[in-house]
């Protein structure tokens, strides 16, 4: 939160035409540099303007203010700015005549720009001056720059009235978007105004996580303008930023409220500070002289106030008024109660919360917390803690972070008429995005072109049909980052399949010109000698997929030219002859022999001519002879004869023409097939003599598709496919090969590589991992490309996640052992199915063989145990974790393990708190949680003061690694000393805990006047009979007037069980009681004073009581006796008690009834009341009753005890105590 640099700032002012105004304002620093802005522009000194600063005082001078004045004004000072208003009045005439007519003019709009915390919208208000019976606009506008989706806009009346639903007659709401400012505009039309429209108003503008809003004030005016009480109606909307709407009945009416107002331009009053000081008798008084028109929600605000001003009995420190989180964070609220012991609970809207592992309570003394882990929306909420039932309010407010761009889009490259798709996944589901392209947003308005579909976390733009407008720069936004891609559109190459052949034709004849191009939505147009054919009765246009033909009927000599075939939006054309052949018959009286003139093509006779498959092979053979030779053709002993100036069509699908003209002879085969490659063979024969000629054809093709490609392996984001070379190269060699692939479930291929690749094995990156894909292969050669090979099997890139860490042994016993570890640093996106362990003996080599699964299948838990392993052998074990991409590397132990259990010694951990004597308060709950160790499992043993516990009213349970004693409700028989014993075999540990039961203590006895003097009274008392069970911590003591009979404490937590009671009233008599105390509290009953003391008045002669000389002598008396002991011979032992007596007492020791003052084994000591008898290296004989006697003038006392010496070393453990260790007996010693 933001702290304002201003200590005064400065407020709005209403003012006639003419005068002066002066705004003043001051800074928390002497030296801070101010600016004046007028509807957000600086205002520069001038003499209209009046700027001066003075110290930490600055002021701003209208001078001469005009109606063009009234707008909206600002000071700033650092990152503070503070916004006010100056509204300009007509000056009122004396005359009373009839009144000129308001003409309804604008005032001039004021622009706020918002700087409220996580303001962001930008909203502006207009302020609209109308007359009676006329229009009022109030416009906001919102800038939308920032913004994802259109923000969503409400107008209030007073504090909850929705003004939605009020639309009608004399109501509208508008809005309309501005897209190339890219501003909302909203519009609140009140039509035909009326006076119960006054009131106060509220605009509220949302988007998201961004919020502003506006309360402006509807007044209105009424002025008595003649004497038939005519009235106008002024409509005036002045802004006000701390006003708040109270509550409303439903209806628009404040009627009751219109009166004859004028323009004041007395300095404001804080009328909230004017409610607070005033009594409840004058609240009607101040709202009608102020002007109020929601008394009763302000008292409601007020009384709230007034509640937060009164002291707190139950906390000491409430929680803050409101916390702010950012989301996935955690948070920490916290109070301070006055009572340690007050429990408290904590609510959530109302709900109260309980405690889980997002929510979790602590209590330390007098503070309580409460702790939110990983926050989310939904813990966006009010919280109360509740103490009784006392209350203190929170709000929690939960930030969301900003959304990132998690996988940035990728550049595509396309054909022209394909889909293109871009995707992003960003850091939140359900986050909304902005797309662009070339700078330019995308909006839904253009759906017919661009879809978007959002899916989680990811988000896709698909363009259907890419055309070369789409390409550009792509852009997706979101408000915590930005992701650019290029797309290219390439314009698909149209290949032609088959050109149109030259055509050699008879009259009468049909001629067909046909051909078939790549793409079947081609269009074209013929043209023949470069003039448009058009259809008619002899002349046929088709298109038939991709075959297109122009068939002419009835050939003429006048259809001989040059035809051809321009395919639209190409720039090539495809072109052929029509040859008109006319048939004669000339008479040659000579002849000459046959000759195939092969060399005048440029060709030898053993040239090899290349055809492609599907375009028609023509053989033009130059030949001469006199008469016209007949001309043979043969290819593998397959005939084709041509007689003279004849054309013979001689293969049965009509593909083959062998025609013969005057000086050619012409061999066709229309769409060349593989089978027709081969060496063809040409004889002329005539009367005069024959000519032979060979002709190697070779036919070429496009190669056959590859097989269907493998896939060799994957990785987290890649695979590698290999494939096999097609069987047939189509004639040429393999250049290389072409790559494609798709996801399983979409139908879209995308390229891998534009050049051909010519290596058969390739590495395919920038794949999603976890997502399914499918490869195909295309073969490339000179002559083109081949049909895709079918596809691959599906594959999902995956890859293995790392080894398991933390692998460590948990436990082991003679045939188990325990295992634990923790999962993987890297997972990845396919998760991990489970774990396997495995193990083998550390003698082998522990290869890929040798190592023994510990169980079948997989377990999904981080810890496991073996059982069934061999006693004494030394084994190795391993984990790997498995996923659909295989195993992980494995995570192997640093050593081999022996298997056998480890006798571990029996030991008790006690906790510190229990080291000392555990306090409890009668009725209270004791669990007390006792660990130990040892192995194999001991024996537990719990006993009380030495005696076995009652499971009636004491509960114990064991583990293998601690014991609990819990006691439900607690009396004050459970005191005492506690001891567990753990023991395996005849080792043992002992560990005991004090627990003592405390209870309120009983009442003092015996309380009495002892003496009255003066304005004093002596009191005596005696100990209660019962403490408690603990030590008395004070007295407290009361009088009491025995007229009122009303207590009064004197002291508390006094000490001592006599006091003096002064300052009592002359002529009273009083009574006492008194309360003991001990650490739980006060005793529930006092004691009181059996008589009571009278205070008498002045004059009366005091006699002091005469008193004898007190007898302190005191018989001796035993304050601690003897103990019997047991002790080892050898070793010194002493013997202690106390004793107390007045004169000191002559002591005395006796063994057996045996004065023993005189010998010298034995040494007497005595300080301070405390006796000690010291035995210098007993012996079995030294053992016996030993007895202290204390004789003085007033008396004696004696004490005894008995004392047992034994041997160091029993005669019946000596075989025992040789094959134990030393280290056993010194313990069970100590």
């Amino acid at each position: 939160m933001s702290v304002s640099a201003f200590i005064k700032k400065p407020k709005c002012q209403t003012a006639e035409v003419g005068a002066t105004v002066v705004f003043e304002a001051e800074t928390e620093k002497a030296d801070a540099r101010v600016r004046w802005q007028r509807d957000a522009k600086d205002i520069t000194a001038s003499d209209k303007y009046v700027i001066s600063a003075e110290g930490n005082k600055h002021s701003l001078t209208i001078n001469n203010v005009a109606p063009e004045d009234a707008a909206g004004y600002a000071i700033i000072a650092g990152a503070s700015k503070v916004k006010f208003e100056l509204k300009i009045t007509e000056a009122e005439d004396a005359s009373s005549g009839a009144p000129a007519e308001a003409p309804a003019a604008p005032a001039q709009a004021s622009e706020t720009n918002g700087h409220a915390p996580d303001n962001g919208s930008g909203m502006q208000k207009e302020l609209v001056l109308s007359s009676t019976g006329g229009n009022i606009t109030f416009v906001a506008k919102v800038c939308g720059e920032s913004l994802l989706k259109k923000p969503t806009i409400r107008w209030f009346k007073g504090k909850w009235m929705d003004l939605a639903s009020k639309s009608g007659k004399h109501l509208q709401l508008k809005e309309h978007y501005d897209r190339n400012t890219k501003i909302y505009t909203f519009e609140m039309h009140i039509i035909a105004a009326k006076a119960n429209f006054a009131g106060g108003y509220r605009c509220e503008v949302t988007s998201r996580d961004k919020f502003d809003s506006c309360n402006f004030e509807l007044t209105v005016h009424v002025e008595v303008i003649a004497e038939d009480a005519h009235y106008a109606l002024w409509l005036m909307v002045s802004p006000c930023s701390s006003t708040d709407g109270g509550e409303d009945s439903g209806e628009l009416d404040f009627s009751a409220l219109l009166k004859k107002r004028s323009v004041s331009t007395e300095p404001d009053v804080d009328v909230w500070e004017i409610l607070h000081n005033a009594p409840p008798s004058e609240y009607e008084k101040i709202a009608f002289q102020y002007g109020i028109t929601d008394l009763r929600g302000m008292l409601k605000r007020l009384k709230k106030m007034k509640k937060e001003e009164k002291k707190s009995a139950a906390f000491l420190k409430k929680l803050d008024p409101a916390y702010q989180i950012e989301k996935g964070h955690k948070i920490k609220m916290q109070i301070e109660v006055a009572n340690p012991d007050a429990e408290v609970k904590w609510l959530k809207n109302g709900q109260e919360i309980q405690p889980t592992g997002r929510y979790i309570f602590e209590s330390i003394g007098n503070k309580r917390f409460l702790t939110i882990n990983n926050c989310s929306l939904a813990d966006d909420a009010a919280y109360t803690c509740m103490v009784g039932d006392e209350k203190s309010f929170t709000e929690l407010f939960v930030k969301e972070p900003p959304v990132l761009i998690v996988r940035n889009l990728e550049d595509q490259m396309v054909m022209k008429g394909e889909r293109v798709e871009f995707e992003c996944e960003v850091s939140e589901e359900g986050a909304q995005v902005k797309w662009e392209k070339d700078g330019v947003e995308l909006t839904r308005d253009e759906s017919f072109k661009y879809r978007f579909k959002k899916d989680g976390c990811k988000h896709v733009l698909i363009i259907n049909e890419a055309t070369k407008e789409d390409s550009g720069h792509y852009r997706v936004k979101t408000n915590g980052g930005q992701s650019l891609a290029e797309l290219l559109v390439q314009e698909k190459d149209l290949e032609v399949y088959q050109s149109i052949a030259d055509l050699t034709v008879k009259a009468k004849d049909q001629a067909v010109f046909k051909c078939e191009v790549s793409d079947e939505n081609v269009k074209g147009v013929w043209y023949k000698n470069g003039v448009e054919v058009k259809a008619d009765a002899r002349t046929h246009i088709t298109h038939i997929g991709r075959i297109h033909k122009l068939t002419i009927d009835d050939v003429r000599p006048e259809d001989e030219g040059d035809y051809t075939f321009v395919p639209e939006g190409y720039a090539f054309n495809l072109s052929a002859k029509l040859n008109f052949l006319e048939v004669k018959i000339d008479y040659v009286p000579r002849q000459d022999p046959p000759k195939i003139h092969l060399d005048c093509m440029g060709k030898t006779a053993d040239s090899t001519i290349l055809v492609v498959a599907g375009n028609k092979l023509r053989l033009d053979v130059p030949i001469t002879g006199d008469p016209a030779p007949t001309v043979v053709w043969t290819k593998a002993e397959k005939v084709r004869v041509a007689q003279p100036h004849l054309t013979a069509n001689l293969s049965a699908g009509g593909r083959v023409h062998v025609e013969s003209t005057k000086g050619h002879c012409i061999f066709t085969i229309e769409g060349a097939e593989r089978q027709d490659e081969g060496v063809y063979s040409v004889i002329v024969r005539n009367p005069a003599g024959e000519d032979t000629a060979d002709i190697n054809v070779k036919v070429v093709d496009v190669p056959d598709p590859p097989q269907a490609p493998r896939i060799l392996s994957v990785g987290e984001d890649s695979c590698v496919v290999q494939w096999d070379p097609p069987l047939f190269d189509g004639g040429q060699p393999v250049l290389g090969y072409v790559l494609e692939r798709k996801k399983k479930k979409s139908y879209r291929w995308m390229r891998l590589n534009f050049d051909p690749y010519k290596e058969t094995t390739y590495e395919a990156k920038r794949m999603i991992e976890g997502m399914a894909y499918e490869m195909r292969v295309y073969a490339v050669n000179a002559i083109g490309m081949s049909r895709p090979s079918a596809a691959s099997e599906p594959f999902v890139p995956v890859a293995p996640s790392s080894e398991p860490i933390g692998l460590c042994v948990d436990d082991i016993s003679d045939t188990t052992i325990s295992l634990k570890w923790r999962t993987p640093e890297k997972v990845g996106s396919a998760g991990i199915d489970g774990y396997g362990v495995e193990y083998c003996k550390e003698g082998s080599k522990c290869g890929s063989d040798e190592w023994i699964p510990a169980f079948e299948g997989l377990t999904e838990r981080t810890s496991v145990i073996i059982r069934d392993l061999p006693t004494g052998e030394r084994m190795q074990f391993r984990v790997r974790a498995f996923n659909v991409a295989g195993p992980s590397p494995p995570a192997t132990l640093p050593q081999a393990i022996t298997i056998r259990e480890i006798m571990q010694r029996p030991k008790i951990w006690i906790p510190r708190n229990l080291r000392q004597t555990l306090i409890k308060k009668v009725g209270e709950t004791v669990n007390l949680v006792i660990p130990f160790q040892g192995k194999p499992r001991p024996k537990l043993t719990w006993t009380k003061n030495g005696e076995p516990l009652d499971p009636k009213q004491v509960s114990v349970r064991n583990s293998d690694t601690d014991s609990i004693l819990f006691i439900r409700k607690t009396e004050r028989k459970d005191s005492g000393v506690y001891e567990l014993q753990v023991q395996i075999e005849n080792v043992e540990d002992k560990a005991s805990v004090t627990i003592q039961i405390v209870d309120l203590p009983g009442a003092p006895q015996n309380l009495k006047v002892a003496d009255v003097w003066g304005f004093n009274v002596a009191l005596e008392w005696k100990l209660p009979k019962d403490n408690g069970n603990c030590d008395i911590i004070g007295y407290t003591i009361q009088k009491a007037d025995k007229k009122t009979m009303e207590w009064y404490t004197v002291f508390e937590q006094y000490r001592r069980t006599n006091c003096v009671v002064s300052d009592l009233i002359m002529g009273n008599e009083y009574i006492f009681r008194v309360f003991s105390m001990n650490m739980v509290g006060l005793s529930t009953e006092p004691c009181l004073s059996k008589d009571s003391a009278y205070i008498q008045k002045t004059g009366i002669m005091y006699k002091p009581p005469s008193y004898k000389d007190h007898d302190f002598s005191e018989a001796p008396k035993f304050t601690r006796p003897l103990v019997n002991r047991s002790v080892i011979s050898g070793y010194n032992a002493t013997l202690s008690c106390s004793v107390r007596g007045i004169p000191k007492p002559k002591i005395t020791w006796y063994k057996n009834k045996m004065d023993i003052s005189n010998e010298a084994k034995y040494r007497m000591f005595s300080e301070q009341g405390v006796l000690t008898l010291e035995i210098r290296k007993p012996c079995p004989f030294d053992g016996g009753v030993y007895t202290c006697k204390a004789v003085n003038a007033s008396g004696e006392d004696t004490v005894e005890c008995k004392l047992e010496v034994r041997c160091k070393y029993p005669a019946s453990h000596s075989t025992l105590s040789e094959s134990l260790p030393f280290m056993i007996y010194k313990e069970n010693v100590e």
